[in-house]
């Protein structure tokens, strides 16, 4: 009998803070048999002592600053080797305030039945455990060697108003060494919305973060916008969006075996 082989699939999802990417990763866990959260943020974050400050606030969103990239690569890289989490990841984003937005659940029952089956009859035919690692982070797309560890890639982009709406809403955030941290006043302007801007400018045309089309930068790109215009996306539309790609990716998979 044929040995079974683990394969792990890295699935990107990107987007601002509090553009849902969190949530999204929650549903698709739920779905996706043999799956984990990589939280980019509570596994390679910069400590707190090395932040710099700008505007006399610590900067913890800044994208050449924030992240221990050369360490994300090497964690995406063990993640993938290994099909597990690191027992030193640690996520306290359970602490955090998240609006509820839940799915139907006759969508849930069903996209979890289809990958069910089909990673059944991956592992019965190709003798290949799928094991997949939804990583989510809001500055995910920035560095090309983290980009290249994923096998696939998605981008929630929310108007800008948006965004600033929800982030001044949440306002308490539980840091990875599990400390509150309240956002001062002016921090979205003078730190968020900047960062953000500086960290997505070369993924869109003219550096048009709120409108722009994709440049090539990332490649394969799959840009979910929940608010374009009025064809808005409930949460059970962004995750019907996704399976429909990741289960795409399992059967070119399973044809190409």
């Amino acid at each position: 009998m044929a040995e079974i082989q683990t394969k792990v699939i890295l699935v990107g999802l990107g987007g601002a803070t509090c553009s849902g990417k969190t949530t999204l990763a929650k549903h698709l866990k739920n779905i996706l048999p043999n799956s984990v959260i990589v939280h980019q943020d509570v596994a390679v974050a910069q400590p707190e002592e090395l932040l710099p400050i700008k505007h006399g606030y610590q900067d913890w969103d800044a994208p050449d600053c924030a992240i221990d990239y050369p360490r994300l690569s090497k964690f995406l890289k063990d993640v993938k080797d290994t099909g597990c989490i690191p027992d030193d990841h640690r996520s306290h984003d359970h602490l955090n305030k998240h609006t509820d937005l839940p799915i139907e659940a006759e969508c849930q029952r069903r996209l979890a039945e289809n990958f069910r089956v089909i990673q059944d009859q991956v592992k019965e035919s190709d003798h290949i455990n799928i094991v997949w690692g939804l990583v989510d982070g809001f500055l995910l797309y920035w560095n090309q060697e983290v980009i290249e560890q994923l096998d696939t890639r998605f981008l929630l982009r929310l108007p800008l108003k948006t965004l600033e709406g929800r982030r001044r809403a949440r306002q308490v955030y539980i840091t990875a060494k599990g400390d509150e941290w309240v956002d001062p006043p002016d921090y979205w302007e003078t730190i968020v919305l900047p960062a953000y801007l500086d960290a997505h400018r070369e993924i869109f045309e003219g550096g048009d973060v709120e409108n722009g089309s994709l440049t090539n930068k990332v490649e394969g790109l799959v840009l979910i916008e929940p608010e374009k215009e009025d064809k808005e996306m409930s949460m059970t539309d962004i995750v019907e969006r996704c399976c429909q790609e990741l289960y795409q990716l399992v059967r070119a998979e399973q044809v190409g075996s």
